[in-house]
């Protein structure tokens, strides 16, 4: 490996762990501003936690520390270590920055969402679902995790790699739900608003993680096949992969040509088949590019030239 390589290596590492410090912040203080004040669990082990610091008054920080330093250490025995280090980083910070909260260190009192003076109830789970659905993504994009829940369904799905991971954190997040309609005072308003939670969390944190890799792929069918290649090419700077293929009806020899191009290229593609009415063409989502996608320096029709 270059100087220059081992460079990148280390500053893309420093990065991560800078990231997760953040994120874990940002978590903490979501905690504090809108779940703490407003009589509801979030989902997973955190849920648990908050549920134990309501009924007993035992801190979700010192819980969160009881709970994760020993899956942090089998996720460092069982599991990818960058992964168990990013994701002890996280659960360490999260819960210094809860103690900081929690006693005033820094007093952020005064942004606080109460719902007991006339706000709306259900707009502090859907603001701390989709923040939190936001650190969610960010933090597994980083191969790491937020602790907790999420280090007990990938050990399980390392012993069982045929169970659905989904599914799994699904059920915990049931029985946390399930539980805190005993825990608040047997009201159901608790368990609707864990389930809200947990929906935008998972929305969120889906979208963080296939959003930007998502493409969509076009196959075009027609007679004026080059015609088209060239458009696509000019206007899209993506390059068409050409295919034989013959209309079984017609009996007639054409050219199906197929193109991979970025979500907010759609219309302009279908501008381009819907100048030329003799096409035939079809779309479907991608969830993924593997490969050199962003890096073709080649175009079908000759020159070198950069997509």
């Amino acid at each position: 490996m270059s100087k220059e390589s081992m460079q990148k290596a280390i500053v893309k590492k420093v990065f991560a762990y800078f990231m997760m410090l953040f994120l874990a912040c940002g978590m903490a203080l979501c905690y504090q501003i809108f779940i703490f004040e407003n009589s509801f669990a979030p989902a997973g082990i955190n849920g648990i936690a908050t549920m134990i610091q309501y009924k007993l008054n035992f801190s979700v920080a010192y819980m969160s520390l009881l709970i994760n330093i020993p899956l942090c250490a089998l996720a460092f025995v069982f599991l990818d270590k960058p992964f168990a280090a990013r994701t002890t980083v996280f659960a360490l910070t999260f819960s210094v920055a809860l103690l900081i909260l929690h006693f005033k260190v820094i007093d952020l009192s005064f942004l606080s969402y109460k719902t007991d003076n006339g706000t709306s109830t259900i707009l502090a789970p859907i603001a701390s679902g989709v923040i939190n659905g936001i650190i969610y993504g960010a933090a597994i994009r980083l191969n790491s995790s937020t602790g907790g829940t999420d280090i007990v369904a990938a050990l399980i799905h390392k012993k069982w790699p045929e169970q659905n991971l989904i599914w799994i954190i699904f059920a915990m997040n049931a029985g946390v739900a399930f539980a805190s309609y005993f825990v608040f005072d047997l009201q159901v308003e608790p368990v609707v608003l864990c389930i809200i939670y947990s929906f935008l969390t998972s929305q969120v944190s889906d979208n963080i993680l296939r959003g930007s890799r998502q493409k969509i792929k076009f196959e075009i069918i027609s007679q004026e096949s080059e015609t088209i290649s060239r458009e696509i090419i000019a206007k899209l700077k993506h390059s068409v992969t050409v295919v034989p293929a013959k209309g079984m009806f017609s009996g007639k020899e054409m050219e199906m040509l197929i193109c991979v191009v970025q979500k907010h290229q759609v219309v302009a593609m279908e501008k381009i088949i819907a100048a030329h009415p003799g096409a035939f063409a079809y779309s479907s989502v991608i969830n993924e590019t593997l490969g050199n996608y962003d890096k073709i320096k080649y175009h079908v029709f000759g020159n070198p030239k950069n997509k």
